[in-house]
């Protein structure tokens, strides 16, 4: 006996070149399906063989039944029996892995199937997707289908136990997984409407970047007709938020959210930031992160774009604890509304924040938006005694990041309140910045103008200032700095270097930081013009000769030696042009010695001192060693 069909299509099922052989005077059967789509999955080269086959007018039996797809065996074995006359039977399909199907036909026409230890590896080769993620694990349950008088209801309830995933990259991963699910569906008007809750209620996942725990359920209920399923409404109880709500419109064949919507109210921002918020922030610090406040939000997408957000913070703020202060922001309250077609104000009130000891103040921020741009009219930061100040900051996202301009000036700041910050040496003067041309592209800030610090009865002047990745694993500066007339008795007195009179110019060009140390730089200091009184002591030239190592020396005749608390001089010059590692090493211009050595004091007056360096090339960590310890302790020169 043979059958063949080659078409059978119905809006949840298609078959392609059916054909069906029987054989009863071996007692077999063989059913083939070229191809088979069913809720979604499709299949190619199917075949059942049964070994065991019977088939009357009252009857079809099938037993030791074998399934193959794509010319590979399955491993299920498959157990029919069907009373035609009675319209009932019973199917049992069987894993191998102790997992069980029992499916049995009832005479109103009912289904019902019991599902017990199903292997989902064992599924794994029936459903591609599960072999994708190498999906382990349990599933028991039940599952119906009902028919009355046209009226279709499927009721499913199940448990997956020891559930487990991997993504092939490693990225996405769960472990000793404990989920319950239940669905209920019924049709309408040529659909289903349906409602459904899925509870997760053991084990953990990993879904780069973030590390999840059990305890979410889901809620929802919609609509499915064809190809369009309607969320219409799903709400998700998780652990820090008060209500969790969204609804959607899919078009399944395309696999494409026509819009969809999302509300989150009272969001404790103490327990959902170490979750959700601090593996975006900074991952590799995540466990170091801190959050207070709330918040609220709502946004709508269409077409998969988003066209509507809404966020109300209250009081909401973060810290990132470290070394020396760390960062802080906050407390933040107000409103961000953000609409794709039209223009809108977001206003916020920020209550201050601290960057290590560097305290910010109070201040308001308005900002305009419009479409993918911002834009900041003016906005005063505090910061210690003065403030950072931004005006016309105007800023766009486009696909490669945020990018914009605008200015920015610095209010100036005292100096000993700067220095005590930043942990240096007590500092007298201010440090002001005026910077009309802030340009900012995607991992970069460009800044026109200088920023100049008042200090020493000089200045110190930045320029050329360029930052890529400031926060980022890559960051790096370059400028170009120069100082003039700086009082080297008020240097070396903050820096307890001796004692020093006079005073000098510097320049470093071609500064290059890279993770904030340097890489690059052509530094040279030098007397500056002028007649002024040149007097150095015993120690600064100690000290200075400890600078340069092993290969420094003070050129004084030393029976006088211990006579001089000071000396005079005529001119200094210390020049190093690091590359990577290494700074070579050179002195006054014109002081090179026939023997290899160079000056960096030139004495003058009784008695003459001369300070000759030798070491030409020195590692650049060996130089900032020596300068470490010569301001911690005294070191004797080399005498001759």
């Amino acid at each position: 006996m043979r059958l063949s069909v080659e078409r059978v299509s119905h809006p949840a099922l298609e078959v392609r070149d059916l054909r069906f052989e029987y054989e009863p005077d071996e007692g077999r059967a063989r059913l083939e399906i070229a191809a088979l789509r069913l809720a979604g999955q499709r299949w190619s080269r199917l075949r059942l063989d049964c070994p065991q086959a019977r088939m009357s007018l009252q009857a079809l039996e099938c037993r030791g039944g074998r399934l193959r797809a794509d010319g590979r065996p399955l491993p299920f074995r498959l157990e029919l029996t069907l009373d035609t006359a009675g319209r009932r039977g019973q199917l049992v399909i069987a894993d191998g892995a102790g997992g069980r199907v029992v499916a049995r036909l009832a005479t109103d026409g009912s289904l019902r199937a019991k599902l017990s230890r199903l292997s989902l590896q064992s599924l794994a080769s029936w459903l591609p997707a599960l072999a994708d993620w190498q999906a382990e694990g349990h599933f028991d349950g039940e599952a119906e289908w009902l028919d009355r008088g046209g009226a279709e209801r499927i009721r499913v309830r199940g448990t997956l136990t020891g559930g487990g995933f991997s993504s092939a990259d490693g990225l996405r991963a769960g472990e000793a997984l404990g989920v319950e699910l239940e669905l209920d569906a019924h049709t309408r008007s040529g659909g289903w409407d349906w409602s459904a809750s899925l509870g997760w209620h053991e084990g953990a996942s990993f879904w780069d970047p973030f590390y999840l725990e059990a305890g979410p359920v889901l809620e929802a209920s919609g609509r499915l007709r064809g190809d369009r399923l309607e969320v219409r409404q799903a709400n998700v109880t998780l652990d820090g938020v008060e209500r969790l709500a969204a609804s959607a419109s899919v078009d399944l064949a395309r696999a494409h959210v026509d819009e969809a919507a999302l509300s989150l109210a009272g969001a404790d921002l103490a327990r959902v930031g170490p979750r959700f918020l601090a593996p975006l922030l900074s991952p590799a610090r995540a466990d170091q992160l801190r959050f207070a406040g709330s918040v609220s939000a709502g946004l709508r997408l269409v077409d998969g774009t988003l066209v509507e957000l809404d966020a109300v913070f209250v009081e909401a703020g973060f810290s990132l604890a470290a070394p020396g202060g760390g960062v802080a922001f906050g407390p933040l309250s107000g409103h961000l509304p953000w609409r794709a077609g039209e223009a809108t104000r977001a206003r916020l009130q920020i209550e201050g924040g601290r960057w290590g000891k560097l305290a910010l103040g109070a201040f308001d921020l308005e900002v305009a938006l419009a479409g993918t741009g911002a834009h900041v009219e003016r906005a005063r930061v505090p910061l210690l005694d003065g403030a950072v100040v931004l005006e016309g900051l105007a800023l766009r996202r486009e696909e490669a990041g945020w990018s914009g301009s605008g200015s920015a000036f610095v209010e100036p700041l005292s100096m000993p309140l700067v220095s005590e910050a930043l942990g240096l040496p007590a500092m007298t003067g201010t440090l002001s910045a005026s910077l009309p041309g802030l340009r900012l592209r995607p991992g970069e800030i460009v800044l026109d103008g200088a920023l100049v610090v008042s200090v020493f009865d000089g200045y110190l002047r930045a320029s050329g200032l360029r930052v890529r990745e400031p926060f980022g694993v890559g960051a790096y500066l370059s400028a170009d700095v120069v100082a003039r007339h700086l009082d080297l008795a008020q240097l070396t007195d903050t820096f307890s270097f001796g004692s020093i009179s006079g005073f000098i110019d510097a320049d470093v060009l071609g500064l290059e930081l890279a993770h904030w140390r340097p890489q690059a730089f052509d530094a040279r200091i030098v007397s500056s013009e002028g007649r002024y009184r040149k007097r150095i002591s015993q120690r600064a030239v100690q000290n200075i000769s400890a600078l340069g190592g092993a290969g420094a020396m003070a050129a004084l005749q030393r029976s006088l030696l211990g006579l001089f608390e000071t000396f005079g001089y005529r001119e200094l010059g210390l020049r190093c042009v690091l590359r990577g590692v290494v700074c070579e090493m050179s002195g006054i211009e014109d002081g090179d010695l026939a023997d290899g050595g160079f000056r960096i004091i030139r004495g003058g007056g009784v008695p003459a001192l001369d300070v000759i360096g030798y070491n030409r090339r020195v590692d650049w960590k060996e130089l900032v060693d020596r300068l470490q310890r010569v301001l911690a302790e005294n070191v004797s020169p080399v005498v001759r």
